[in-house]
């Protein structure tokens, strides 16, 4: 397969070569990924993950589709079976093109036959469902005169509403470009150009002139693009862009034109899937107001509607953004798709601006929110990821709307993607994994060997292996934690300022080296084996919040390097996490528990606990004062135990806090 294919696999990525020699070549993102194809992962945190996203998840994703009748849809609709409609929801396809995404990247790692045949099969099962002049929804084609409610009498006529026939087809578009660049055939990717030429004959100014209710085709508009060198695809994804507003829906970000926006608002997925898209298409046309508009937004984000997890979408009743500072705890949604789509849009916004703070807000994302969607099993998931529990939460083997097990199947596989990316004479280290990437940057042909104990260490070993020496910057990104900086912006802030600084040597000396956007850059001439040493100090640190978020008003959270911490009740006694509180003056302890949860660093501290029963007479008895309270309480000193958040509920339901009590505050 040519090599420049193979860059396909992540985004955005270089303009391919189908264009012929004289095209100019065109605009880009200023700064390019290196492939996960080119990085190969080979740590204990995020390896493990990977090797079980591809052994059980995508397994057994594929098995749900066929049980509940996802699959049997196409072959309904490709007449190979008979029946109705098998499934709860119209857009229930985008499930299986998902899985073959995540499956395409998969097979690309670690090449497997059987998996390869399946998926054939699939293959041809989908195409037979395809009507004849490219439309593919099987819930329409199946029975066209009693579809879906929500798919309405005729084509597109409910689309920005709940169709999602245009959904359907952008997550079909970005398989299809997936599995071609894995395996080389055009069996899916045929079925996609036939779908978005009917899409490009129907839709348009002077044509159909409607958004989309759920953003998704534009992504796959230009991964097609970028395949084929089509420039109707680029121009179809601008024109779903800019068909948006004013007078539609808030919820689906229809309410203005985009580049008027200026805050998230309606469904977090929809949003994230629509601001990269946006910043796609931007780097693809120049279009500097998209730039202006999801940069005004991002800062909204993370400065009033962020949580400290890493997760979007405060409110259950949307799917997705609430009011300025509204961050509650136990209804928290912070949906897993809206993680992962939160990490596309910040890769996107780096690549772009070349700013480390970007990857900050990805990596909290990435370590946090985004992996906390699936059990460490790989078999049990959640859809949303609240930073409290009474008990009640627990991760489901699948959903009747299975949006987050399957996009946590393309996710994975593709996160080494997300470690290394350069441009001319310039290789960014955006995350610290312990890996090798092949980099080749101008006419240079760079390898690098990144070796840690990360995220549970701040000590990396970077091993910089030139094809021959030569003169480049070596850029690593500070991250914010390690800067006194939680998350860009005032929204979350240390309790103290920690004054231990980073080092940077080179072959053992101190790097003579610049600071720039919260990068580290050393400009040298670079021979085979240069060793350069990052030191991140990674003591425990406190973090409040602004004091306009009611819910986190007299609480902390604890993080250690980019791993939030929380509350377990596996690990206090009784079970219990709402009855305890810290001391602030006790002494917080990171150690290395191999015994639990496959390795993990976990927190050791002193706290007191309310007694339930005294607890209850307290709580109840509302007309004695708080000082007579206070003095009854009866409380018992007894050590406890922090687990970073991404683990939790991998032992079973029970209690869980992010954000915890100091100092007895329950009783202010």
């Amino acid at each position: 397969m040519n090599d420049n294919l193979k860059t396909l696999l992540i985004l955005p990525i270089l303009f391919i070569s189908s264009c012929s020699p004289k095209q100019e070549r065109p605009k880009d993102y200023p700064i390019l990924p290196v492939p996960f194809t080119q990085v190969t992962v080979t740590d204990n945190f995020w390896a493990p993950r990977i090797r079980t996203n591809s052994e059980v998840t995508i397994p057994i994703a594929f098995r749900h589709c066929e049980t509940t009748g996802r699959v049997k849809n196409f072959e309904i609709a490709g007449g190979t079976a008979v029946g109705s409609f098998c499934t709860e929801y119209p857009f229930d396809d985008s499930d299986v093109y998902k899985i073959i995404e995540g499956a395409s990247y998969a097979l690309h790692v670690d090449y497997d036959p059987e998996l390869d045949r399946y998926m054939d099969t699939l293959i041809m099962k989908i195409a037979a469902a395809q009507e004849e002049d490219g439309y593919l929804y099987t819930n329409r084609t199946i029975d066209p005169d009693s579809a879906h409610p929500w798919a309405g009498t005729k084509r597109w006529e409910l689309e920005h509403e709940l169709s999602h026939e245009l959904y359907n087809v952008g997550h079909l578009y970005e398989a299809a470009v997936a599995n071609y660049m894995a395996t080389g055939k055009r069996s899916l990717l045929d079925v996609a150009l036939k779908n978005a030429e009917l899409i490009a004959h129907d839709f348009g100014w002077g044509k159909v002139e409607e958004y989309t209710g759920h953003q998704e085709i534009e992504i796959g508009l230009v991964k097609l693009y970028r395949v084929t060198g089509d420039r109707r695809y680029l121009d179809l994804a601008k024109f779903f862009l800019d068909v948006r507003g004013p007078g539609g829906e808030e919820y689906c970000q229809a309410h203005q034109k985009v580049v008027d926006q200026t805050e998230a608002v309606g469904h977090a997925v929809r949003a994230c899937y629509m601001y990269s898209a946006m910043a796609d298409v931007a780097a693809l046309t120049g279009d500097q107001a998209y730039v202006d508009a999801i940069s005004r937004i991002w800062e909204n984000v993370v400065s009033k509607k962020y949580y400290i997890t890493g997760g979007i979408g405060q409110a259950g009743y949307n799917e997705g953004f609430g009011e300025d500072y509204y961050l509650p705890n136990l209804e928290a949604y912070c949906e897993t798709c809206a993680s992962i789509a939160m990490v596309f849009w910040n890769h996107r916004l780096f690549l772009m601006k070349g700013d480390a703070r970007y990857l900050d807000v990805l990596e909290r994302t990435l370590y946090n929110a985004a992996v906390d969607g699936v059990a460490l099993s790989g078999d049990l998931f959640f859809y949303p990821n609240p930073l409290a529990s009474d008990g009640r939460h627990h991760r489901r083997p699948w959903f009747g709307c299975a949006c987050c097990p399957s996009n946590i199947c393309r996710f994975l596989p593709s996160m080494p993607g997300y470690i290394y990316s350069y441009r001319e004479n310039e290789i960014f280290v955006n995350l610290y994994v312990t890996s090798e990437a092949s980099i080749e940057t101008g006419k240079k042909q760079i390898s690098i060997k990144q070796e840690s104990q990360y995220p549970w260490d701040g000590d990396i070993s970077i091993t910089v292996d030139p094809q021959r020496s030569t003169r480049f910057t070596l850029s690593l990104r500070i991250p914010g934690w390690a800067r006194n900086e939680p998350v860009p912006g005032d929204l979350y802030r240390f309790e103290d300022q920690d004054d231990q600084k980073v080092m940077v040597m080179v072959n053992g000396k101190i790097a003579n080296a610049s600071q720039q956007d919260g990068l580290i850059k050393i400009d040298r001439k670079w021979k085979k084996g240069d060793k350069v040493e990052l030191i991140l100090p990674m003591p425990v640190r406190k973090i409040v919040a602004h004091e306009k978020v009611e819910a986190n008003r007299g609480f902390i959270v604890l993080q250690r390097g980019p791993l939030v911490y929380c509350l377990e009740g596996k690990d206090q006694p009784e079970g219990k996490v709402s009855a305890c509180y810290l001391l602030d003056t006790s002494k917080i302890t990171p150690r290395y528990r191999e015994d639990l949860l496959g390795g993990i660093m976990v927190l050791e501290m002193n706290g007191k606990s309310l007694s339930v029963h005294n607890n209850n007479q307290i709580t109840t008895n509302n007309n004695q004062s708080r000082e007579a309270r206070s003095a009854e309480q009866i409380t018992t000193t007894y050590p406890l135990t922090a687990v970073p958040y991404c683990y939790w509920a991998n032992r079973g339901p029970g209690e869980m806090a992010v954000w915890l009590k100091v100092n007895m505050n329950i009783l202010k």
